[in-house]
C-alpha cells in the first residue's frame, strides 16, 4: 500500500514542489521513496511505499518496465497476480510482488490488462515513447485517486493534499471553493464523485481508466467495468447452488487477500461481517489470527464483549480498547487534515483508534466492509420497500402530518414520508436514516439555492428489475459505499501506515453478489444477510449473534450536549455562520434551539454544520 502522485504541464515543472506534495503522503508509505521526471521536465511521478509484498529495494517505485518504455507509480494490492503472471510465461521476473506484474502486462498488453485485474489499486503508467500517461482506478473505487486540471497542468494524488500542497508551493491561485459540492455534503454527510470541495479538482472515476495525451493535452476516460451490467442480470435463485458457490468463492478470497510478507489481522466488531471475515480467515489460517475491536465507555454503544466472545470462541489472540471522550478529543484536530475535505462520519474516530490499536500489532487488517450493500444490511432498505408500497405512496403526506405529532422517534421517521419527488427518493432515504437534512431543510437552510440531486439519483438499470430495497442498496454501492465508508476505512488506517484490505467486496464476490436474488438476502427467521449467515453460523454458534445490529458510532449525540459542545460554540456562533454566509444564521439559530430544547435526533444536522464551518474557517486561514 502506498501513496501516488504526479504532474504533467506544457510549462518546466516545479520538481522541489512536486516532491514535497509527494512527501505529504509519508505516512501512506513510510518505508521508502521515488520521484521521476522525464526529459523534459514536463511529466512528473511521486511514490511513497509501505512495504507489503516483496520487501526488497528492487520492487521500490517508481519502477520501469523491462524494455524501459514504462515508468509506473501504484497504490494499492493486487490479489490475482500470481495466476497473471502465467499470460507472460517467458518473462524473467524481477520481483515476487504484484508491481511488476501490472506493468508488465501493461507494456504487452496495453489498457486491456486492466480488466484482469483484481485487487484494490490506483494506478499511474507514463508511455516515454508516445508521451502519454495512463491513470486507473479500481472496480469499486476502494483506492483513491484525486486530478485537477486546467488549461496548461494536470496534477493527481491519492489525496487531495497533493493538489492543495501543490497549489500553494507553485503560486498558482488558491483553489477556490466548489460551492456546488456543499448542498451534497448537507444532504448526504459526503461529497460524491466526482467532485470535491474545491473548483477544477475531482475525484478519479471508479472503473475507469483515463488517458492524458501530453502531446495534445486531450484527456479521455474510458469504463472497462460496470456494476449495471452484473445487476440482476442472470438472477441466481437456488440456494443451494448459490450458497456453495458463495462459500468457496468466500474462502479463495480470503485466502487470497491473506498473502502478505508483514503481519496480519482483521477487525472485529462483533457484527456480522467482520465475523465472517474473521472466522473464515481463521479456519485458513495455520496459526493464531490477531483482533482488533473498539468498546466504548457507554453501555448504550459498547459491542466490544460481543466481540470478545466471538473472538475466544475463534480462539483469536484478540486486542480491545476501549475508547472515552477524551480519546476522541485527542483526535478532534486531526478530522480535517486526514480527509482532507469536509467530512460527517463520525465513525472516523473510532476507525482511526481501532486502526492504531492495530497497527503496533500487524501492517495489514482485513475488513468487513461491504457486506451491508450486497446483502440488504442496512434498515433503510426495509423502508425503501415500505415508501414503494402503493397505499404509502398516496397516503405519505396524511402520514407525515399524523405521525409529527407523536415522540421524536416518530417525527424523525414522519420526514422519510416527507420526500419532495420519486425521483430523488434514494438521496432522500439515505440522508432521512443518517439524521441529515433534507431538499426541503437545504431550501430553507441556505443562502444559494441552488441544487439539484436528480442526476445522483438516477441509475442505469431496468426500471423492473429488481424492488426498491434492491435499487437502495445499488446506489449505496454506487455512492454511500465508495465516497463515505471507505473513504473513512482508507484515510484512517492509512494515517498509522496501515494497510486494510476488504474481502467482501472482491470484485468476484462483487458480481455474485449483484446477481444473488433478494430471497436469498432476506429470510424469515434470518432476517437480511441470509447467506452470509448461513455461513458463518457453521463457524460461530449463532447464539452469539442473537442481539439488534448497533452499528459502528461514537455516542455523538450525548457528546455534543456534553464534552463536544466547545464545537458549537465555536462554529456555530452568529459571528461565524454570518462570515461565511453559506447558511442561515436564522435557520442555525432555530436549529440549536430545538436541539437544545430536547429534539436530540438533530444532532447529526448539527454535526454536519460544524464540520463544514470548522473547514471553511481553516480554509481561509
Amino acid at each position: 500500500m502506498c501513496g501516488i502522485a504526479g504532474s504533467f504541464s506544457n510549462q518546466k515543472l516545479d520538481k522541489q514542489a512536486l516532491q514535497q506534495a509527494t512527501d505529504r503522503l509519508s505516512h501512506r508509505g513510510p518505508d521508502a521513496y521515488g520521484y521521476y521526471l522525464n526529459d523534459s521536465d514536463t511529466l512528473f511521478l511521486g511514490h511513497r511505499r509501505l512495504s507489503i509484498l516483496d520487501l526488497s529495494e528492487t520492487a521500490n517505485q517508481p519502477m520501469y518496465s523491462a524494455d524501459g518504455r514504462y515508468v509506473m507509480v501504484y497504490n494499492g494490492e493486487l490479489y490475482n497476480y500470481e495466476s497473471l503472471r502465467n499470460k507472460l510465461p517467458n518473462f524473467n521476473w524481477k520481483t515476487t510482488g504484484d508491481s511488476e506484474v501490472i506493468l508488465e502486462l501493461f507494456a504487452s498488453f496495453g489498457t486491456k490488462s486492466f480488466t484482469w485485474l483484481n485487487g484494490m489499486f490506483a494506478i499511474a503508467i507514463y508511455d516515454i515513447q508516445e508521451n502519454k500517461l495512463y491513470l486507473c482506478r479500481d472496480q469499486v473505487g476502494i483506492k483513491p485517486l484525486f486530478y485537477y486540471r486546467d488549461g496548461t497542468t494536470f496534477v493527481f494524488g491519492s489525496e487531495l493534499k497533493v493538489i492543495v500542497t501543490h497549489s500553494r508551493l507553485t503560486g498558482v491561485e488558491k483553489l477556490e471553493i466548489n460551492k456546488e459540492s456543499i448542498p451534497y455534503f448537507l444532504h448526504l454527510g459526503f461529497i460524491p464523485e466526482p467532485h470535491t470541495i474545491y473548483q477544477q479538482v475531482y475525484k478519479f472515476p471508479s472503473a475507469h481508466y483515463a488517458v492524458q495525451d501530453c502531446a495534445s493535452n486531450n484527456l479521455d476516460f474510458y469504463r472497462y467495468w460496470s456494476a449495471e451490467q452484473h445487476f440482476l442480470s442472470e438472477p441466481l435463485i437456488s440456494e443451494q447452488k448459490t450458497l456453495a458457490t458463495y462459500k468457496h468463492l468466500l474462502f479463495d478470497v480470503i485466502e487470497s487477500q491473506m498473502i502478505s510478507d508483514v503481519p496480519l489481522g482483521t477487525f472485529l466488531s462483533g457484527g456480522i461481517d467482520s465475523s465472517l471475515v474473521t472466522a473464515v480467515a481463521s479456519k485458513i489460517s495455520k496459526q493464531k489470527v490477531k483482533s482488533f475491536s473498539i468498546g466504548f465507555n457507554e453501555a448504550k454503544y459498547d459491542e466490544s464483549a460481543y466481540a470478545e466472545d466471538i473472538a475466544t470462541n475463534l480462539g483469536t489472540e484478540h486486542h480491545t480498547f476501549k475508547v472515552s471522550v477524551d480519546d476522541i478529543l485527542e483526535l478532534i484536530p486531526s478530522l480535517l487534515e486526514v480527509y482532507d475535505e469536509p467530512y460527517a462520519d463520525s465513525s472516523a474516530f473510532p476507525t482511526m483508534l481501532v486502526s492504531r490499536l492495530a497497527r503496533q500489532h500487524v501492517t495489514v487488517t482485513l475488513s468487513g466492509d461491504g457486506g451491508d450493500e450486497l446483502f440488504q444490511g442496512y434498515g433503510m432498505y426495509a423502508w425503501a420497500n415500505r415508501l414503494s408500497k402503493p397505499l404509502n405512496k398516496i397516503m405519505r403526506k396524511p402520514i407525515y402530518h399524523i405521525t409529527q405529532m407523536g415522540n421524536n422517534r416518530y417525527k424523525r421517521a414522519a420526514e422519510l414520508f416527507d420526500y419532495p419527488s420519486p425521483k430523488r427518493l434514494h438521496t432522500h432515504i439515505f440522508s432521512q436514516e443518517q439524521y441529515f437534512f433534507s431538499e426541503k431543510e437545504l431550501n430553507n437552510l441556505l443562502v444559494d439555492k441552488a441544487f439539484n440531486f436528480e442526476s445522483i439519483n438516477k441509475l442505469d438499470i431496468p426500471e423492473n428489475s429488481a424492488n426498491a430495497a434492491e435499487k437502495q442498496a445499488f446506489w449505496d454501492i454506487k455512492y454511500y459505499l465508495k465516497d463515505d465508508l471507505l473513504v473513512k476505512v482508507d484515510r484512517a488506517s492509512m494515517q498509522y501506515s496501515l494497510e486494510c484490505r476488504v474481502p467482501l467486496l472482491d470484485t468476484r464476490i462483487v458480481e455474485l453478489g449483484l446477481n444473488i436474488d433478494y430471497r436469498l438476502k432476506v429470510r424469515e427467521g434470518y432476517g437480511t444477510k441470509y447467506l452470509m449467515k448461513k455461513i458463518l453460523y457453521d463457524l460461530v454458534p449463532r447464539k452469539l449473534f442473537e442481539r439488534p445490529k448497533k452499528g459502528f458510532s461514537i455516542p455523538l449525540k450525548e457528546w455534543l450536549q456534553g464534552p463536544l459542545k466547545y464545537l458549537i460554540d465555536d462554529y456555530l456562533n452568529d459571528e461565524t455562520i454570518r462570515q461565511y454566509g453559506v447558511v442561515s444564521p436564522e435557520y442555525v439559530k432555530d436549529l440549536l434551539q430545538q436541539f437544545q430544547g430536547g429534539k436530540d435526533y438533530l444532532y447529526n444536522r448539527i454535526w454536519l454544520l460544524v464540520v463544514l464551518h470548522w473547514w471553511l474557517k481553516a480554509y481561509r486561514a
